[in-house]
């Protein structure tokens, strides 16, 4: 709202420094400041009214150390996260883009999926919560709308770099200013488009169509077929992996945090033409106004850190978690950059992969011994640590430490091929 508003009064009034609401980098800072005074402040005042309503955490024992001390800590403090995510976004973020309308649809969609999870534990006292299925229901709905968002918005579009010594000779550029300037040179037209970015690779894009060949020559103008449940699978994947992450202090609020930082970089040079033209990347015309979002989205997972670091005086429940997931997997998308989630949202993926093992595992030597035999002490992986004896903390500082090495490495995707 405050970028139309300081736009009316630079060009109706000549407003002296109301024009610095056209720089995305002012808008981006004023954005992280701003959901940090919401979390950092308003989130005091949130625990207090959780405990004065008696919200609080229900703990099953799981023999772990310093678990039943938890026993009570208000939960549902992905509220906050939400609040601090959502309001800086429509003061400083163009709403009429529909990278931030579909961002805005992502965040309230999830937190409401996670919001009914912990109204039934906490209000209900059904430690189960949302049934699964449900919770699938809903991350499959946002699929299919986020889908069919991305590939039929003609608003949504790439450009792509032109071969520039077969521009170069076509055009008979010779000396070496005019050569520099056929390096800017992108596709002439924005064109919609189901390509993404393979990472590590030269020449790194691929085209989900490509799937579909045998259907025939019209084949792309079906690809809808095989994009969308792409698309819901990413969601589903990345949002559960954030939510079992969600097991320990400060462990997804801070992975979170760290993967919302890269792929404000990511957005960054994806959006500008610039930044798009050196990294020799697709260039996607207003995916810089994501950036707005995302410096929103790290504000808020920072500064939910000061009460959530251990010992946690909040939890941001299934509200936050689920809705972290999400908006991390839909922002990877729309940048085309989805393929770099497994390598960046490492610390999701291996708490995934460790249930998933265990559970399987489990179930496979009790159907042929007859006993079921466990590869981890528990699942998720962080809680086979702590029952290791490794302290909490230390858990917690060697994910985020590992999550920083995997984000710096998927920052050097662009340039290593």
């Amino acid at each position: 709202m405050l970028y139309y508003l300081f736009n009316w009064l630079d060009v109706k009034f000549g407003l002296t420094g109301a024009g610095v609401f056209q720089y995305i980098s002012f808008r981006a800072a004023m954005a992280v400041i701003t959901s940090l005074i919401i979390t950092i402040f308003y989130g005091q005042r949130l625990i207090a009214f959780l405990r004065k309503k008696q919200i609080g955490e229900t703990i099953r024992e799981l023999g772990l150390e310093g678990q039943k001390a938890k026993e009570g800590t208000p939960t549902m403090g992905g509220l906050i996260i939400l609040a601090a995510i959502i309001i800086p976004t429509i003061l400083f973020a163009k709403l009429d883009n529909i990278y931030i309308v579909i961002m805005l649809i992502t965040t309230i969609w999830l937190g409401f999926i996670g919001f009914m999870d912990d109204y039934i534990k906490v209000f209900k006292h059904d430690k189960e919560g949302l049934k699964g299925r449900f919770k699938i229901v809903g991350q499959v709905s946002l699929g299919i709308l986020v889908g069919a968002m991305i590939y039929f918005n003609p608003n949504i579009t790439i450009r792509e770099k032109q071969d520039i010594e077969k521009y170069a000779s076509n055009y008979n550029i010779q000396n070496e200013t005019n050569y520099q300037k056929a390096k800017v040179e992108f596709s002439k037209n924005s064109e919609r488009s189901t390509k993404t970015t393979i990472p590590f690779v030269k020449n790194n894009e691929f085209d989900y169509a490509s799937l579909i060949k045998w259907i025939g020559k019209d084949y792309k103008k079906y690809a809808w077929i095989i994009f969308i449940p792409i698309v819901i699978f990413i969601i589903t994947a990345v949002s559960n992996g954030a939510n079992l992450t969600d097991g320990i202090d400060g462990l997804a609020t801070g992975v979170s945090a760290i993967i919302g930082a890269t792929l404000g970089i990511l957005a960054w040079v994806s959006g500008n033409i610039i930044f798009s033209n050196y990294l020799n990347i697709m260039f996607i015309p207003n995916a810089g106004e994501l950036t707005i979002f995302i410096s929103a989205f790290v504000g808020a997972t920072v500064g939910f850190l000061w009460y959530n670091t251990n010992p946690a005086q909040i939890f941001m429940g299934d509200t936050g978690s689920l809705a972290l997931g999400g908006i991390i997997a839909v922002i990877a998308m729309l940048i085309r950059k989805e393929l770099l989630l497994p390598l960046l949202c490492g610390i999701f993926l291996i708490e995934t992969l460790s249930v998933i093992i265990q559970r399987t595992y489990f179930k496979y030597t009790k159907r042929k011994k007859g006993e079921g035999v466990r590869v981890f002490l528990m699942a998720p992986l962080h809680h086979h640590y702590q029952k290791k004896g490794i302290k909490e903390q230390k858990i917690v500082m060697r994910f985020l430490i590992i999550s920083i090495v995997l984000a710096v490495l998927s920052v050097v995707t662009l340039k290593l091929r």
